[in-house]
């Protein structure tokens, strides 16, 4: 099922980095996730409420939206 919060997200297990793109167009990388955390997000069957649960204030994060202050 498509999320109505997340648009996207990829992760790059070299460096631990999760990048998760909102339908907001807004996008962020978060830092030090696992890959089994990233493969539960990938397969939860609600995206929004897997990020507010296990990501959201739990790692270090940047928001890199192009043109973001």
């Amino acid at each position: 099922m498509p999320s109505t919060a997340i648009a996207f997200i990829s992760y790059d297990r070299d460096r631990g980095m999760l990048t998760v793109t909102f339908v907001s167009g807004r996008r962020y990388q978060y830092y030090g996730v696992s890959s089994d955390v990233v493969s539960a997000f990938r397969n939860a069957p609600s995206k929004g409420a897997f990020f507010n649960q296990r990501i959201r204030d739990r790692y270090r994060f940047r928001e890199v939206t192009a043109g973001a202050a």
